[in-house]
């Protein structure tokens, strides 16, 4: 009988992507998933470190787990792998902290490396996909930022991006296997850098000359763009200094680019920003938003504020929110500052409430409901194509190029929609989404 593994994956979909790889390694080494989490031979938790809530949740379930099942063997990797003091608090229960850079250790541990030739980068391992059309593609792994309330660099290490080919060919196999939509994720997909050989990019512009040249993302973007099929591209996640003119040009030139950017500016104030390490301005970011409206009038934006980041005033706070009703944003994902070991920030004193960061989020919450709603009635009897992503209670739901999420309220047909692109007329607009009738051909 084949071994069983289980995985948790907590955080980002750069955390999803791995345990997808994850999987297959697991797989390829001879064992299979189950869902029994309580009786698996192994179990791994992809932790995220990035706030404070994400991190408790393992002091819970880790020891649960082992309680329930005293022979399973349980693996920590991700954000909190490399934490010392997480080390010290949870080690009578881990029997492996796994750097995810170190993945193929896994064989090592499990007593399966026998003579098998290991991949020398994690990227390289084949991914288990989690859906049938829509594929998170990493293109590289790392932040070089350093921004000072993150936890990303110490606990993934410098950037290090995959070769061109790689993610074209990975990118290939999908749209060839019937994949919709491709999403290109890192930590900061904009800084994206690699050597392409043209003889083996799909343009063929070499003409079979070997012809190097470095691409940075909006190369990139296009060479993803001229692979055949019908599929959208979506990316995540951008840093504003990264934001070029020329990414912007590609984005607006790719019929297959959806106009949806998430662009996070976590502050309304060049002093916190500063203090953040962000490396840009107010002024700068909106200008970004003037530049991307321009070129991609349909797009939609969204974003991430901290509140309550170290000596942030009232009126520092203010210019958080100015910001937000002035770039009019789609939604703003609204983080409560909480000091992350090992981070320049945490030697700041933390000196906001926690009742003045929920007042603050709450404030916050309220401008960007009123845009959201202001922007989604901007839809009202416009027709869009949707990629169709689950289904509930007799409704499907999908989401639009730019983002917006669709809850279809008619399906005559009785179809199984999920997976497929359908065009939708919009009949009422939400706060967080909008309702669409299917429109048949």
């Amino acid at each position: 009988m084949k071994k069983t593994y289980h995985i948790i994956t907590i955080g980002c979909q750069m955390n999803k992507s791995d345990s997808e790889r994850m999987a297959n390694f697991l797989e390829e080494l001879g064992y299979e998933t189950t869902e029994e989490k309580y009786k698996a031979d192994l179990v791994i938790i992809n932790t995220c470190g990035v706030r404070q809530l994400a991190e408790d949740r393992i002091y819970g379930f880790v020891p649960r787990i082992k309680k329930e099942n005293p022979k399973v063997k349980i693996v920590i990797t991700g954000c909190l792998s490399g934490r010392t003091d997480v080390q010290r608090r949870m080690n009578d229960y881990v029997d492996l902290w796994l750097l995810t850079k170190d993945m193929t250790k896994l064989a090592e541990f499990l007593n399966k490396a026998d003579k098998r030739e290991l991949p020398d980068s994690y990227l390289k391992i084949k991914p288990k996909y989690d859906s049938t059309f829509s594929a998170l593609v990493p293109i590289g792994n790392g932040c070089d930022n350093f921004c000072t309330y993150c936890v990303v660099p110490h606990a993934r290490g410098r950037e290090v991006y995959r070769p061109a080919e790689d993610i074209i060919n990975e990118v290939k196999e999908l749209v060839g296997k019937g994949y919709k939509e491709i999403i290109l994720i890192a930590q900061n997909v904009n800084s994206y850098e690699s050597i392409i050989n043209y003889e083996l990019s799909i343009t063929n512009k070499g003409n079979g000359r070997k012809i190097n040249k470095k691409i940075n993302f909006a190369e990139l973007i296009r060479l993803v763009n001229d692979i055949p099929g019908n599929f959208w591209i979506r990316f995540a996640t951008s840093h504003p200094k990264d934001m070029s003119d020329e990414l912007i040009k590609a984005l607006a030139e790719c019929e297959k680019a959806c106009h949806h950017i998430h662009l996070p500016v976590q502050a309304g104030d060049d002093e916190i920003l500063a203090r953040m390490n962000r490396k840009y301005t107010v002024e700068h970011y909106l200008k970004l938003i003037k530049k991307i409206k321009t070129a991609m009038p349909d797009a939609s934006i969204t974003t991430d504020i901290i509140v309550g980041f170290p000596g942030e005033s009232k009126k520092q706070f203010a210019g958080s929110v100015k910001l937000a009703k002035e770039a009019n944003f789609d939604m703003i994902f609204i983080g409560k500052y909480s000091p992350r070991p090992g981070t320049a920030a945490q030697k700041m004193k933390d000196d906001v409430s926690k009742l003045e960061k929920k007042n603050r989020e709450l404030a916050l919450t309220k401008v960007y409901k009123k845009s959201t709603l202001e922007n989604n009635n901007k839809d009202l009897g416009l027709s869009f194509e949707l990629l169709v992503e689950t289904a509930s209670k007799g409704y499907s739901y999908g989401r639009t190029r730019t983002n917006k999420y669709v809850r279809i309220v008619n399906n005559p047909l009785k179809e199984n929609l999920i997976g497929k692109f359908v065009v939708v007329k919009i009949v009422k607009a939400n706060d967080f989404g909008l309702d669409g009738e299917l429109v048949l051909e």
